[in-house]
């Protein structure tokens, strides 16, 4: 494609995207900050909610958008990565951004990325690409009052990271992409922690006291006054409701649509950060709007059950502590419960470590892997399942399709179906069963 050809629909975007962006993940703003230099910066115009964190940024982005939307305020939402369909990145008021708006973007900042290229010898990658037309997209054409922004991965080096946020949120920090941020929870925390801006509020959720330790040492140096789960705010109650306290007021029977432990404290800390917007930002939210935010939340693919016939529950845990949290839900919500799961996972993760609180909640096993040069080799995963649990019967299946296939012939109406250990794996069994 020369520089003066332009897209014709998003089929077109998409392929160019694939052929031409960086085919690596590269850290680092000097790319983003050239092209929206260009663009004479129209990042600075959104009004951010910029979170980052190991696990829960997704689900706790999506119940501070629902709860704002509610409230009667156009809402953008930026995440990833999507489940079923691309346009799935960029939101605004639960809909996705449209092929058309995609090609216009794209055309628009196509003329940009090339002369960084010629001019530098770098192209983009396709997260920044992504990260590019959405902020033209919020800014020059869906205009929302607020945009919940997520990062990719890290926070100090990601690419959203090149906004000045109303306030910046954490919910949480582990172990995970250990190759970019770092091998402790120190390194990974201080990378999670770059999103946090001079004189900008910071809402953080439970954590371990190695990672809060750094995260409170650059909030003070960047003079951010800094909300923490269970000293600022809490939640208390058990069942289907709870009561939320913070330093502010607090807003009793709340519901929470999610499933899992940990989407409690999600819910806490997206209730947090609504308040900081109520009290420092003029943000009008009654208490029935933000009930009803909540409890209207969806986050696919999250501890999601999605069939009753068999029961069938998808859960994206790819890394440690999100292993544990879904061990949890199980334990909690499916007690006594024969579990048969579908797994793939990436060649980057910490295999065994995901593996260990699951496994004693399975009866059998089918491994599988995605469609990615990064997946493990099913053979492997296999091994390593064996090994763990050499009681467990496991099989393996060529692609996603094949062992949905034999867990349902195989299994009892009554038999849940747990797909898990990769968001890839998700999407595809989702898009299948839908």
């Amino acid at each position: 494609m020369s520089e003066q050809q332009r897209f014709h629909s998003a089929d077109e975007v998409l392929t160019w995207m694939d052929s031409y962006c960086a085919k690596k993940i590269q850290p680092g703003l000097e790319r983003m900050q050239s092209v929206l230099t260009q663009l004479d910066h129209p990042e600075r115009r959104l009004k951010c909610i910029h979170i980052a964190g190991t696990n829960g940024k997704g689900s706790t982005a999506a119940m501070i958008a629902s709860s704002l939307q509610h409230a009667g305020y156009p809402v953008g939402l930026f995440t990833s990565p999507y489940i079923q369909h691309w346009s799935e990145r960029i939101v605004v008021d639960g809909e996705p951004i449209a092929d058309a708006s995609l090609v216009n973007w794209a055309n628009h900042l196509y003329p940009y990325v090339i002369q960084l290229e010629k001019e530098t010898g770098e192209r983009v990658s396709p997260f920044e690409w992504w990260t590019l037309i959405a902020i033209c997209y919020f800014v020059y054409e869906a205009s929302p009052w607020f945009v919940v922004w997520e990062t990719g991965m890290g926070g100090r080096l990601d690419s959203t990271n090149v906004v000045y946020p109303l306030v910046s949120v954490i919910p949480h920090i582990g172990i995970d992409h250990t190759q970019f941020l770092g091998s402790s929870l120190t390194e990974i925390a201080h990378e999670k922690a770059g999103i946090i801006k001079r004189g900008v509020p910071t809402v953080i959720g439970e954590m371990d006291e190695e990672a809060l330790v750094e995260i409170a040492h650059v909030a003070q140096a960047q003079k951010s006054r800094l909300y923490q789960w269970d000293k600022e705010y809490t939640m208390t109650g058990q069942g289907d409701q709870y009561d939320f306290v913070s330093p502010f007021r607090t807003i009793a029977g709340v519901k929470i649509p999610l499933l899992g432990e940990h989407q409690v404290r999600n819910a806490a800390t997206a209730l947090m950060t609504l308040e900081v917007l109520r009290q420092f930002y003029a943000t009008v939210l009654e208490e029935d709007e933000v009930r009803v935010g909540l409890e209207k939340t969806s986050w696919p693919g999250r501890c999601e059950v999605i069939s009753s016939q068999p029961p069938i529950l998808l859960d994206g845990a790819h890394n440690e502590t999100g292993a544990r949290a879904l061990a949890h839900t199980i334990h909690k919500h499916f007690p006594n419960r024969r579990i048969a799961m579908l797994i793939a996972m990436m060649k980057e993760k910490e295999v065994e470590a995901i593996l260990q609180p699951i496994l004693p909640f399975v009866e059998k096993v089918v491994v599988t892997q995605v469609d990615d040069v990064r997946a493990l080799p099913p053979s492997v995963l296999k091994d390593k399942i064996t090994s763990l649990a050499p009681e467990l019967m496991v099989t393996v299946a060529g692609n996603a399709e094949e062992g949905m296939a034999e867990l349902r012939t195989s299994g009892t109406p009554e038999e849940l179906i747990l797909v898990t250990g990769s968001l890839y794996l998700v999407a595809e069994v989702r898009r299948m069963i839908q």
